[in-house]
């Protein structure tokens, strides 16, 4: 269907309307959101054909209503060959603090917040339905190497594969390339980092009791243990450890690592009994100084890379991923052939993604802090904050809203519009 684009010599497949570097989870999902627009686009993946990006491992995905909404109305979600879990409730609460909260679902009208996915069978659906796309430009493996000079009405970006170098031309550049972005460095946008001093440990849990649609989130003051209702009668565990203990929770047993991890948690789910294979990753926030440049910008973990507390990240992503798309397909109505690198375009888009980005990064951020603070001082503030969470509905309506997704100006597909 669409063609991976390899010859340097055809000057007919080096100018595209947008060009979009890193084809993992933002990356991707914004090419489908575009194929629609009819506009000429190239996808830069760093994966030969087969094989799926790095980031498509075993890690457990938290989709909010509004992530589901978009992806079913993409086609992507009809791909996914494993059952997803329904998220129906969430229960909140903290080692060494009084109260808890309980999200229902039901309370709101609906049947569920939103579906836990695991990030290789998200992949291999967003790998499908690329395949689908008639007019994309893929080129693969192909890696970026730098930025090229270019006359202003276009952004030149040079490319390397296994034949050597060669200059791509856009009206727009978008860096879907992750938290470390090399498109992000050539473009000299810097960076403001914090690291949480944890490490999360990420693996596949079997447990007496199976998932009845409770995401239950145990924070602590190594940071979060959660564990996230799968479709396959497993949890999705999330274990946070201080970041001078990761070695020696690296190094144990499947019996050690499951009795550290239900330490944490507690007794909710009965004992646990069986893990997978373990991943770990640190906890480090990545926010850069500037989302937007000269007929470039960064969308995803290259614009920002979020504490995973409370599964904000890939969601925040997308909106900004479909925002930048509804944005193109309301120029080219307009204009019929829209300059999508126009600084009016690039200007709307700040503009619309700045709530939902400051609100998410905020409370992300915010509760990975003041949950992982051993201060006594702070143990009687958390647990008022608990029992608010638990019984006053606008603090309810507040946390139920960022849960699914819902936080500042959203994208008409979040909304549930058809694609």
């Amino acid at each position: 269907m669409n063609q991976d684009a390899h010859a340097p010599s055809d000057p007919a497949q080096t100018l595209h309307d947008v060009l979009i570097v890193g084809g993992g989870l933002v990356g991707a999902s914004l090419a489908i959101a575009l194929d629609r627009s009819g506009l000429r686009v190239g996808l830069i993946e760093a994966a030969p054909p087969g094989a799926l990006p790095a980031v498509f491992d075993e890690r457990n995905l938290s989709f909010a209503e509004a992530t589901v909404n978009a992806l079913g109305a993409l086609g992507v979600l009809q791909k996914l060959r494993a059952p997803s879990g329904a998220i129906r409730r969430i229960h909140i609460s903290r080692r060494g603090d009084f109260g808890r909260s309980l999200l229902d679902a039901h309370r709101y009208g609906r049947e569920e917040f939103g579906r836990v996915v695991t990030a290789r069978d998200f992949g291999e659906a967003l790998e499908a339905r690329l395949a689908e796309l008639p007019r994309l430009l893929r080129y693969r493996p192909v890696r970026f190497v730098g930025l090229a000079e270019d006359d202003g009405s276009t952004r030149a970006v040079r490319v390397a594969d296994g034949a050597g170098e060669r200059v791509l031309r856009a009206r727009l550049l978008v860096a879907a390339d992750g938290t470390r972005s090399g498109v992000r460095e050539a473009l000299g946008i810097g960076v403001d980092e914090h690291d949480y001093e944890q490490t999360l440990f990420v693996t596949r849990l079997r447990a007496e009791r199976a998932p009845d649609g409770t995401a239950y989130e145990r924070l602590g003051e190594g940071g979060p243990t959660a564990l996230l209702p799968r479709g396959d009668g497993h949890y999705g565990l999330v274990h946070g450890v201080r970041r001078e203990q990761a070695d020696a929770v690296a190094g144990l047993d499947e019996a050690g690592f499951l009795a550290q991890a239900q330490d944490a948690f507690g007794w909710r789910v009965g004992r646990f009994l069986a893990c997978g294979a373990r991943n770990a990753y640190p906890a480090i926030r990545v926010l850069a100084q500037r989302r937007v440049g000269a007929r470039a910008l960064l969308i995803g973990n290259a614009a920002q890379t979020i504490h995973p507390i409370g599964a904000q990240g890939f969601n925040l992503g997308l909106r900004d991923a479909l925002t930048l798309a509804e944005l193109i397909e309301a120029a080219r109505a307009a204009a019929g052939e829209p300059d999508c690198g126009a600084p009016a375009l690039l200007d709307a888009y700040e503009r619309r993604r700045q709530e939902d980005r400051e609100r998410t990064i905020a409370f992300s951020d915010g509760l990975a802090r003041v949950t992982a603070n051993a201060s006594p001082l702070l143990r009687p503030l958390r647990s008022l904050g608990l029992f608010a969470a638990d019984r006053l509905p606008s603090v309810q309506a507040y946390l139920v809203g960022g849960a699914m997704g819902y936080r500042g100006d959203v994208p008409a597909l979040c909304r549930g519009a058809q694609a």
